[in-house]
C-alpha cells in the first residue's frame, strides 16, 4: 500500500496498536474503536511483523520498548520488506489514550483531499510512481528526500517546525537531532535548484516552507 493511502479521514482506516502492555494496549485500541477505525493489536515484534506483511494497514500504533525487540527494528524490518506504512511511536508509559488519538488524526488528515500527483509552481510529485519532475525535468531523489517534498507540498505555504518535519518524515515523535532536517533540507534544495529558483523559504529559528520565487530571487535562493 502506498503512503498516499494512509491519508484517510477518521473512521475509514485499519489500525494495528502494538504494546506489550494489556492495559494500554486495549485502551489505546478501544479509543480508536470508539472513533470508528478498524484495530487489531499485537502485543510483540513478532506479531506485529506477521500481521503487517499479511494485512494492508494504514497505520501502525507501536512501542518502542517490546518484549522480544524494539519498534526501531520492527520498522526497519518492515522497510526492508518494502511496506511504507506510516508508523506511530508510543514512547512513555504514561501515555494518555487521548493524546495518541490526536497524534493519529494529526497525522492520518493531512493529505485526505490529495490526488496521487501533488503540484506546486513547476514542481511535479507524483505519489505513486515516487518520481518528482521540475520544469519537466526529471529530480532524482533519496526516499527521505522524496518524503520531506511530500509533506512540505501538502502544506505550502506553511511554516512547518523542525519538530513537525522530525515527526512526519522521520517518524521521530519522541524527538530527535534537528540537525538532520536542515541537512536533508540543503539536499532537497540544490538538487531542486538544477532546474529553478529556490522554492523553500527558512524562517529563523523555527522551521521551513514553501512559497512561490520572487522575479528577483536566483536560483540558489535563502541559506539553510
Amino acid at each position: 500500500m502506498s503512503e498516499a493511502a494512509a491519508s484517510l479521514p477518521p473512521g475509514q482506516g485499519e489500525l494495528l496498536v502494538v504494546d506489550d502492555e494489556p492495559f494500554l494496549r486495549e485502551a489505546v485500541a478501544a479509543s480508536l474503536r470508539f472513533l470508528g477505525f478498524e484495530v487489531t493489536t499485537a502485543e510483540n515484534g513478532a506479531g506485529a511483523l506477521r500481521l503487517a506483511r499479511d494485512r494492508p494497514f494504514d497505520l501502525v500504533v507501536l512501542d518502542v520498548m517490546l518484549p522480544d525487540t524494539d519498534g526501531f527494528e520492527v520498522v526497519a524490518r518492515l522497510r526492508r520488506d518494502g511496506l511504507r506504512v506510516p508508523v506511530i511511536f508510543l514512547t512513555a508509559r504514561d501515555t494518555q489514550a487521548d493524546k495518541v488519538i490526536r497524534t493519529v488524526l494529526r497525522r492520518t488528515r493531512p493529505a485526505a483531499a490529495a490526488g496521487p500527483v501533488l503540484t506546486f509552481a513547476d514542481i511535479e510529485l507524483d505519489q505513486d510512481s515516487y518520481e518528482v519532475h521540475r520544469d519537466g525535468h526529471l529530480v532524482e531523489l533519496s526516499p527521505t528526500e522524496f518524503r520531506l517534498l511530500r509533506y512540505l507540498m501538502l502544506n505550502p505555504g506553511r511554516v512547518l517546525t523542525r519538530a513537525q518535519l522530525l515527526a512526519h518524515v522521520w517518524d521521530y515523535d519522541f524527538g530527535g537531532s534537528s540537525t538532520v532536517v536542515s541537512t536533508y533540507i540543503a539536499y532537497l534544495r540544490r538538487k531542486l535548484a538544477l532546474y529553478g529558483p529556490d522554492v523553500i523559504h527558512t524562517q529563523r529559528g523555527i522551521g521551513y516552507s514553501l512559497r512561490l520565487p520572487r522575479a528577483t530571487d536566483g536560483a540558489n535562493g535563502a541559506g539553510d
